[in-house]
């Protein structure tokens, strides 16, 4: 049974849960508080503190139902500390609202707890030179098998109040019949199931739920009637739930000059008072610890309200039920049950975790900044009362270094530095995008102009020196028009040049063999393990007149484009042939294709879509140029819709296999 869980939407990471369990059960993963069963001893501190309501406890309502609506006989025994939840009430109406959910009986835990604090003094008085732990709190037995298992033999073998009141209406009423705890305490619920106790309790149910059960079942408290409880009546044992209670329900004496019993309650005493026990420096016959400040104060009443008024709701209800006391009758119900079966027994189950050494927890301490003694500031915002204790939670897989807050702030700081780094990189990138696209706008306008220039410009070029052969060279027109067929020269120039800023530069053609070529490429990229490259070569004579450079270049931007299209994994098809006077390479891939709606603009400069940082939009366009160089032609096929049949994308180069004037080869 888990206990304890944590509902992760509500978990807003303020590690108060941390701070307040006494056993370190919580873990942070993941930024998550999460309760390990296996060292929770079910105290219930972090459902208390929590302010998100992110804790919640395992639920027994539906398992009490059942129960009810059995054919079995079942019993409600209510805890002593009732008196602090049902303030509103008088405890005779409590008692038929009980009844009125359907139980058969409704009896006091706090007689039990009387055959308990009975079963203490005589161990007390009959075992004078040993020293024990009181096991009425199932939370310190938990913490004492886990934590202090050298501890497990002192613990008292004697059961709980609440197993006691179960075997007593056992031997009452039989075995058959089904016995459910009303109380304020979690580790209830454990302790009803642990081993050796089985039989004795069959449900647990909080004061919050039995809340709950009476508000589902629309009992009206004014209407409900008044009813007493079951016997066997109890005296002193109405105490229990307050502090020291047990011992003067048991009649003993908390003599500070003795110091032969000693009370230890909260979760910041009871620890330090097992550690103290252990070690022998508290030498006390009967250590009584408590892990709430009593009972009263128990993670599963529904009231809340302060110590003292709780502590006096107790006192009076115990006062008043003493005062009308028969003692006589007491007297013969414990007679009753003298010879009842109240041992316990206790198993070892040490959580403890193995203590890192001095250099693992200062490396640990280095990785959170901390390298110097007075860098830990030891100022428990994580949970832990010193930096120490956090770097050995973390060395024990219990913590994260995220937990520590100058640690975070640290690294806060260090974002928002790499971040203005990013904006700074980020704004050089978009002026030079800019420059680019700028560079890009003036090469196509030069193209444009160069291009509209040289017609006009020839002609003039043309007939100047068509004038220029009919002259006399000595003539004033001869020189007027040398001057403008020179200065035509110089615009003709003028337009290379913008034309060489606006074009790539030309190929260098040579006989190649292509598919040597695609083998050299592929060896040169870096594939990976989910990508499969096949190569379907269908040309007889694989020469072919490229600038192999720039093929090169093409190919494998095209191939990477593919790879990096399919980061999940894929098949890339390469194939070769031949078209009349032209070769033809297809790359096809089965990746997620390219959309209708941009297809159009894929061999634009600038052009992508892949994330920033990832892509220029430059290698489709370079493509793009160097094939129209080749006196080529590339076209793209694609399908990124499923519902229209296998998506992917295919690029076909087509480019002829030499260049011919006048019947020569021709290579530029």
């Amino acid at each position: 049974m888990q206990l304890i869980t944590t509902i992760k939407e509500r978990c807003r990471m303020c590690f108060t849960c941390v701070r307040d369990c006494p056993a370190k059960a919580i873990r942070i993963s993941h930024g998550q508080a999460e309760v390990m069963k296996e060292r929770c001893i079910g105290c219930g501190n972090c459902v208390l503190v929590c302010s998100q309501n992110a804790k919640q406890y395992f639920r027994s309502i539906d398992h009490v139902r059942e129960l009810i609506k059995s054919e079995s006989k079942v019993a409600a025994i209510i805890a002593p500390s009732f008196p602090a939840e049902f303030m509103d009430i008088n405890y005779k109406h409590m008692v038929g609202q009980i009844r009125a959910l359907g139980f058969d009986m409704v009896c006091e835990v706090a007689f039990g707890a009387d055959l308990v604090a009975r079963k203490y003094r005589e161990w007390v008085e009959n075992h004078p030179g040993e020293r024990r732990i009181a096991t009425t709190c199932p939370a310190i037995v938990s913490y004492v098998e886990k934590y202090h298992p050298g501890l497990v033999s002192s613990l008292a073998p004697i059961v709980s109040p609440m197993v006691a009141m179960g075997r007593v209406l056992k031997k009452i009423h039989g075995s058959d019949v089904k016995i459910v705890f009303i109380g304020p305490c979690f580790a209830k619920k454990t302790e009803a199931v642990r081993s050796g106790q089985r039989d004795e309790i069959d449900a647990v149910l909080a004061f919050e739920e039995l809340r709950e059960m009476l508000a589902d079942s629309d009992i009206d408290i004014s209407k409900s009637k008044p009813s007493e409880f079951d016997p066997p009546h109890p005296g002193l044992g109405a105490l229990f739930p307050i502090s020291r209670g047990m011992i003067q329900a048991s009649g003993m004496s908390y003599d500070l000059l003795s110091c032969d019993v000693v009370a230890a309650e909260s979760k910041t005493k009871f620890p330090s008072a097992l550690k103290e026990f252990e070690n022998g420096s508290l030498k006390t016959r009967l250590l009584e610890a408590l892990c709430c400040n009593g009972c009263i104060m128990g993670p599963g009443m529904s009231e809340n309200l302060p110590y003292f008024t709780r502590r006096t709701a107790v006192s009076e209800y115990a006062r008043e039920r003493v005062g009308k006391l028969d003692r006589n009758r007491l007297e013969k119900e414990y007679e009753q049950f003298i010879n009842l079966d109240l041992s316990d027994e206790f198993i070892v189950d040490d959580c403890r975790l193995p203590l890192p050494s001095k250099e693992e927890i200062d490396r640990v301490l280095a990785k959170m900044g901390k390298l110097k003694p007075e860098d830990e500031l030891d100022c428990g915002a994580c949970g832990y009362e010193t930096c120490r204790e956090h770097a050995i939670a973390i060395h024990k897989g219990l913590a994260e270094n995220e937990m520590c807050l100058p640690y975070t702030i640290d690294r806060l700081k260090q974002s928002l530095e790499d971040l203005n780094i990013s904006n700074e990189q980020l704004a050089m990138t978009q002026n030079a995008l800019i420059t680019a696209e700028k560079m890009a706008s003036m090469g196509q306008l030069s193209a444009g102009i160069a291009h509209e220039i040289n017609n006009p410009l020839g002609v003039i070029l043309l007939y100047s020196k068509i004038l220029l052969e009919n002259m006399d060279e000595h003539s004033e027109d001869y020189q007027d028009i040398s001057m403008i067929v020179e200065q035509a020269e110089r615009c003709k120039t003028i337009v290379a040049g913008l034309l060489n800023f606006a074009r790539e530069k030309k190929v260098n053609l040579s006989r190649v063999d292509i598919g040597k070529l695609i083998d050299r490429c592929l060896r040169a990229i870096i594939k990976p393990e989910n990508i499969q490259i096949n190569i379907f070569p269908t040309m007889d004579d694989p020469m072919v007149e490229i600038d192999p450079d720039q093929m090169t270049q093409v190919l494998t931007n095209l191939i990477m484009n593919a790879i990096e299209a399919m980061p999940d994994g894929g098949q890339i098809n390469l194939h070769t042939g031949k078209r009349g006077k032209d070769f033809i390479i297809t790359i096809e891939d089965n990746g997620p294709g390219i959309s209708e709606k941009i297809r159009h603009k894929i061999f634009e400069p600038l052009f992508t879509t892949k994330q920033i940082g990832k892509g220029t939009g430059l290698g489709l366009a370079v493509t793009y140029g160097i094939i129209k160089m080749h006196m080529g032609r590339i076209d793209v096929v694609s399908n990124a819709e499923p519902e229209n049949g296998a998506t992917g994308t295919k690029f076909i180069i087509t480019l002829p296999i030499e260049r011919v004037k006048n019947g020569v080869n021709v290579v530029n």
